[in-house]
């Protein structure tokens, strides 16, 4: 009574299971009667249906792939020079911009003045300058060279005027004391002829040249005025530095524009630049100029590696890489997030079977097992490469020709019997021709 109460109260499942373990035993037993009554011969063990491919040799790409950040390929925060209230604001969020092309204007009444006034102060020392240079010193040096023409024709007379009375002096003809005038009287004439001829002199050398350096370095001086007056006032109009899209305008007409806080931003995403945080054994093979993809609303843009970081940021132990492709349509934002798929390299000549073959192993790595030529399957331990979609290289576990088990390899005993079937569509493929 107490098993038929334990058995009632038991649950349906573990009674369906108890049934079905009772069955079992019962339809070996017959089994084992069966055979002893047809001689005793043992009921050979069934193959196991599989189906295989062949291991080749040829390239296989080392794809990396990992999410990466949107950035523009450009991007310009515009900062006026000077403080000074907005005037007026030419563009919006969204509008494109040029290069050079004036975005904003300041105030900048006070500026033009000064600017105005320096041009003035600058027309006035270049005016001097002409006139030193080309009227004054030629005038001056003139009326010298006419001095000293002068003097030299008044020593030459009073010369002759002395030779003449020493002459009579001598004949007895004229007193001692007229002679000795005369004499005086050439004498001052030769002073006076060698004082005008220093001052030619002078001012050949020295004057001229001094007096006329002095007027262009007043007419440099007050050019250089100018010309930074100038420059404060065309610090008044903003102008873009890059070809883009604006970003941001926080200010409006009437606000007070500070020195070094940006006014507007713009960004060129004519093209843009993917970011990524790639793992450092992968990030080792990738070289700059490899091609590369980003995945965009409309699929994958093709691109190309163009910053890889040397060095790895310690938070993440990662290496930042850079891949960089054209934005038609400028559909994609910065910002915003894409994963990118990078070439790293491509191995030439190496063992590729499908990654379906690879199965883990029970004494721990990794295995696939090889369909021999005796029907069995023959058990492989290997070394796994890259993988590239639904390929695998193999480094080490298997000669290129052999045939890998690719279904049904799964809980698969070495040297277990086997029988190599044709994948689905190939089996309906002969059922057709059969018929």
């Amino acid at each position: 009574m107490t098993i038929e109460r334990t058995w009632r109260e038991a649950p349906l499942a573990t009674r369906r299971r108890a049934a079905l373990a009772a069955l079992a035993i019962l339809a070996a037993a017959l089994s084992g009667c069966g055979k002893k009554e047809k001689g005793g011969e043992a009921e050979a063990e069934a193959p196991t249906p599989v189906q295989v491919s062949e291991a080749r040799r040829g390239p296989i790409d080392h794809i990396v792939a990992a999410d990466a950040v949107i950035y523009p390929i450009n991007q310009a925060n515009v900062t006026p020079k000077i403080s000074a209230p907005v005037k007026r604001v030419l563009v919006n969020r969204g509008d494109h911009v040029k290069a050079n092309q004036l975005v904003a204007e300041l105030e900048s009444r006070d500026l033009s003045a000064s600017a105005n006034e320096s041009k003035s102060l600058f027309d006035q020392a270049q005016a001097n300058y002409q006139n030193t240079s080309g009227a004054t010193v030629v005038d001056d040096r003139t009326k010298a060279q006419d001095d000293v023409t002068a003097a030299a024709q008044a020593v030459e007379a009073a010369k002759k005027v002395y030779d003449n009375r020493v002459e009579l002096v001598k004949q007895g003809a004229l007193a001692q004391k007229l002679a000795d005038d005369a004499k005086l009287t050439l004498v001052q004439a030769q002073s006076a002829y060698d004082t005008a001829e220093r001052h030619l002199q002078t001012l050949t050398q020295v004057g001229q040249r001094e007096q006329v350096a002095a007027a262009k370095a007043q007419a440099e001086a007050a050019k250089a005025h100018y010309e930074t007056a100038s420059v404060q006032l065309s610090y008044a109009e903003i102008r873009s530095p890059i070809s883009g899209v604006v970003a941001d305008r926080p200010v409006y007409p009437g606000e007070m524009a500070t020195s070094g806080t940006p006014l507007i931003s713009i960004v060129d995403i004519s093209q843009i630049v993917a970011r990524a945080n790639i793992p450092v054994k992968d990030a080792q093979v990738i070289q700059v100029g490899r091609p590369a993809t980003i995945a965009g609303p409309d699929g994958d843009i093709a691109g190309k590696v163009t910053v890889v970081s040397p060095a790895v940021d310690p938070q993440t132990t990662t290496v930042e890489v850079w891949v960089q492709a054209p934005n038609l349509g400028e559909k994609l934002k910065p910002g915003a997030t894409a994963h990118v798929t990078i070439k790293a390299e491509t191995l030439q000549d190496v063992i590729i079977v499908p990654a379906s073959a690879l199965l883990n192993s029970d004494e721990g790595g990794q295995k696939v097992m090889v369909a021999g030529s005796d029907n069995l399957a023959h058990e492989r331990k290997i070394a796994v490469g890259i993988r590239q979609g639904d390929n695998l290289q193999l480094i080490s576990g298997v000669q290129e020709g052999e045939k890998v088990i690719v279904s049904g390899g799964l809980g698969l005993d070495d040297k277990a019997k086997i029988k190599i079937t044709a994948a689905p569509a190939e089996e309906e493929s002969d059922e057709d021709e059969d018929k």
